[in-house]
């Protein structure tokens, strides 16, 4: 069981997956995720989490969201993340319920190497002319993580909807 509500993940869902997905295109496609779509992601959680969350979970989540930045602005800052995936990481924080922190880590690491092992596969394939314009394909040591961070937060947000508390 997640601690993060059915009634949250029914409400977020639907405006944060097609953001995901858009996340997880564009990474993929031109290696940027958008400064346009983690400032969707966050208005998605000003608006909404003010209407499903308590005002006090409300608060500390966003609190969150500033420790997350502050700690991708510094991973960056040591070249160990993008700064679109760091920005990415801070949005997404305010829609992980602080009791499910250990399962949306083994999550991630699950879809990162599940990602990543598509990705190559794909790549190094004939499915690969199916979008041969991708800057991701042209990358050796990069790797598009917005892939693995929007396909993330999109599946724990759809758990939340079956398995939610």
């Amino acid at each position: 069981m997640l601690s993060l509500t059915m009634k949250e993940a029914w409400w977020f869902f639907p405006f944060v997956a097609p953001i995901c997905l858009y996340v997880a295109y564009t990474d993929l496609s031109r290696m940027k995720i958008t400064n346009n779509a983690n400032l969707a992601l966050l208005a998605v959680f000003v608006v909404i989490g003010l209407i499903v969350l308590p005002f006090d979970v409300y608060l500390w989540r966003l609190v969150g969201l500033v420790v997350v930045l502050v700690i991708g602005f510094a991973l960056n800052a040591l070249g160990a993340m993008g700064a679109g995936d760091s920005k990415f990481l801070a949005a997404a924080a305010p829609f992980v319920a602080l009791g499910d922190l250990r399962l949306m880590m083994f999550l991630f690491m699950v879809v990162l190497v599940a990602s990543i092992v598509t990705h190559r596969m794909v790549k190094h394939s004939p499915l690969r002319a199916l979008a041969p314009g991708w800057e991701s394909w042209h990358q050796d040591t990069k790797f598009p993580m917005g892939l693995a961070l929007g396909l993330t937060l999109a599946i724990y947000l759809g758990l939340g909807l079956v398995h939610g508390a």
